[in-house]
């Protein structure tokens, strides 16, 4: 089992626990590995947020300028500046130096999908030895759609929107093809907020696109920890992508080692319950199914 969604350093300013941000001190990495072995998890694959990277800022560029609210562009802006505190080239050197140290680890990448600047962002990651790349939407526009300081924005704009919004987004980036995995596939839920009616148009989207593409889809045991109060996907959107065929893997999007690989049996009861027998392992970006 492995865990495919991992992250090295929480959000935001440093609280004092734990490395600085963009340091990866002698047995942080391992402390993950750990904390996978615990669990019965035998690989981990760390994907750190390209925005997070200062390498990122020229490709990215300043995408909330165009968001005519200007109150949402600007907390984007704060936000972006307060969390860019990394660097790729540091974070690929400590992965890979820890895998050539004989530790199961994956080096993989969080891509968030602007349409923009999708094409410069692959040539930006070409030269790196990825084993996974998996994809997010964060923002719709300038609006960071999961942050809280700007959740009042779904109200706003009415759930039904917000949702059309984002799967618009979500379902371009499964048929782009950019990516091998789709991270947290209907984050828009982050905050709890549901339709009447299980909107099945707006999956059969992104299930049609996943299709197309040949992209996974992983099921993300973050939600059940948070407001969502449950996996992403929902069962009904995972049970779709299932009959289409998609294959999927298990993250926790963990920050802090403690959250390793978190919540799997939950998420490994709900891929049986669909039908899923097998999920995805990974090197060098070319998956292999393997017995769930």
């Amino acid at each position: 089992m492995g865990d495919y969604h991992l992250h090295l350093h929480p959000h935001g300013l440093h609280t004092g626990e734990g490395p600085l941000p963009g340091t990866y001190p002698p047995g942080h990495i391992e402390s993950y590995v750990e904390a996978a072995a615990d669990r019965g998890v035998e690989e981990v694959c760390f994907t750190e947020h390209l925005y997070r990277c200062i390498e990122s800022a020229p490709v990215l560029g300043t995408f909330w300028d165009d968001e005519p609210l200007r109150h949402l562009a600007e907390q984007t802006e704060r936000f972006v500046t307060e969390d860019r505190s990394l660097s790729l080239d540091s974070y690929v050197e400590a992965v890979v130096d820890a895998r050539d140290r004989g530790y199961p680890v994956l080096l993989g990448l969080e891509v968030d999908y602007f349409p923009e600047t999708i094409g410069a962002v692959l040539d930006l990651l070409e030269p790196y030895p990825w084993d996974l790349l998996i994809g997010s939407i964060h923002w719709i526009g300038g609006w960071s759609l999961d942050h809280p300081e700007v959740a009042h924005e779904f109200e706003r704009r009415g759930v039904r929107r917000c949702y059309e919004d984002y799967f618009r987004l979500e379902a371009e980036l499964a048929a782009s093809g950019t990516v091998d995995v789709l991270a947290h596939v209907d984050v828009i839920k982050v905050f709890g907020h549901r339709l009447e009616d299980v909107p099945v148009d707006l999956y059969r989207q992104v299930v049609a696109g996943a299709t197309e593409s040949g992209t996974a889809v992983e099921i993300n045991t973050s939600g059940a920890r948070g407001l969502a109060g449950e996996l992403y996907p929902s069962g009904p959107l995972l049970e779709m992508l299932h009959e289409a065929g998609v294959d999927i893997t298990l993250g926790s999007d963990a920050h802090v080692a403690a959250d390793v690989a978190g919540g799997f049996d939950e998420a490994k009861a709900l891929a049986r319950s669909v039908g899923y027998r097998t999920r995805l392992e990974f090197r060098r970006r070319v998956g292999t199914p393997v017995p769930l």
